[in-house]
């Protein structure tokens, strides 16, 4: 049963953050949007970095090595940081420093459960998850500032975009401006 309910929460889990965002953006609060664009931003820059760091350390995955027993199919793709540990960490350190911060705290406890999926599982070892949230930290301090800087420009853009897109869904009521 706990296999079960690991491959749940190490394959299924991630798939509904997209579907957070995009519910968040079309019917949650508006100044929420800024979070739902630097939560985004912020997570494509910390999975470029991941690809990075597997390109000058690429550190097998247990199964690859082999140790211990694998329940997931996994390519032998690099295993040191963990993409999804970084997905959900930095999701949880952007929401978490949100207007809407009960939404970090959320993906902060999915992303302990996918980690630990995922290391039970014997796709990743523990210090995968932690170097996934060291790197995570790293980039949300490095790039926050810089976010600062830019986050009213970017939103607006994307907010204009998406008024233009969706005028007739907005206009009937379906959806939030």
């Amino acid at each position: 049963m706990a296999i079960h309910v690991a491959m749940f929460i190490a394959r299924d889990v991630l798939k509904l953050l997209p579907v957070m965002l995009a519910a968040l953006w079309l019917w949650g609060r508006p100044e929420l949007r800024g979070a739902i664009v630097k939560s985004s931003v912020l997570t494509i820059i910390a999975l470029l970095g991941n690809y990075l760091i597997g390109l000058v350390w690429p550190h097998p995955r247990p199964f690859a090595m082999p140790i211990g027993y694998t329940f997931l199919a996994h390519d032998a793709t690099p295993s040191f940081p963990s993409n999804h540990g970084s997905i959900f960490a930095m999701m949880a350190l952007c929401w978490s420093f949100s207007p809407a911060r009960g939404w970090g705290c959320l993906l902060a406890i999915a992303g302990v459960l996918v980690a630990w999926s995922r290391v039970f599982l014997g796709v990743h070892f523990p210090l995968d998850m932690l170097g996934a949230l060291l790197v995570s930290l790293c980039w949300y301090a490095a790039l926050s500032p810089l976010w600062g800087r830019y986050e009213t420009a970017v939103v607006a853009a994307l907010e204009s975009c998406y008024r233009r897109l969706l005028a007739r869904p907005i206009a009937a009521g379906w959806i939030r401006a």
